[in-house]
């Protein structure tokens, strides 16, 4: 069995999603972040794992389901972050971050079925990655990788097959980090607390 990590910063105005402002206000913005990690942990709790593991930044709320670990982020840049999330594992572990509440337990079944593969890859639309997996996982693959740029994915997969590694693919992912973003992710899955959220606030007159 398997370990899903999500790693994620505690939804606080101001500290999160602070690109969807002025379109919505900081607290608009943190309530949509919010929204999104639940969407992500109910989906992490519907899924076979041996662990689920929420490697945090800040300090857990009441948004926090029961059945999810949680430990604090280590300092360092995002790179480290992954890096030392995956050392938490002990064994074959598929990462995800918060930005995308329309995952679904089968794409992270998926991700975690390291049959025939040695690692997974789920790209993201802004060329960085939603999802990585690795059924031995070797925190140094993502040292030094730059993160948030255009060529965040394309380094990190590179990382991943230079090592000998067969790489497999999820389906490409959009993130939320922009209004267009929001709207693009919940207009793609209605069911979710995410979507729900943005239409109340899409609604109220500005």
């Amino acid at each position: 069995m398997s370990t899903l990590l999500v790693i994620a910063k505690a939804p606080a105005p101001g500290r999160v999603k602070t690109r969807l402002t002025p379109r919505f206000t900081p607290e608009e913005a943190a309530g949509l972040a919010r929204a999104a990690l639940q969407d992500t942990l109910a989906a992490v709790l519907a899924t076979d794992a041996r662990r689920r593991v929420l490697v945090l930044d800040g300090q857990p709320g009441p948004w926090l389901p029961e059945g999810i670990e949680v430990v604090p982020q280590c300092a360092g840049g995002l790179d480290v972050r992954l890096a030392a999330a995956f050392s938490l594992s002990g064994g074959p572990a598929l990462l995800i971050g918060m930005d995308t509440p329309q995952v679904t337990p089968e794409l992270l079944a998926q991700g975690l079925d390291f049959t025939g593969t040695r690692a997974w890859f789920g790209p993201a639309d802004d060329g960085g990655f939603w999802a990585l997996g690795m059924a031995r996982p070797d925190p140094a693959l993502l040292v030094g990788v730059p993160m948030s740029v255009p060529h965040t994915g394309r380094e990190q997969r590179l990382r991943l097959t230079a090592s000998g590694r067969a790489v497999r693919d999820l389906p490409a992912l959009c993130d939320v980090d922009t209004p267009a973003d929001a709207a693009r992710v919940a207009a793609a899955a209605p069911g979710t607390r995410f979507a729900a959220l943005h239409g109340e606030l899409c609604a109220v007159a500005r």
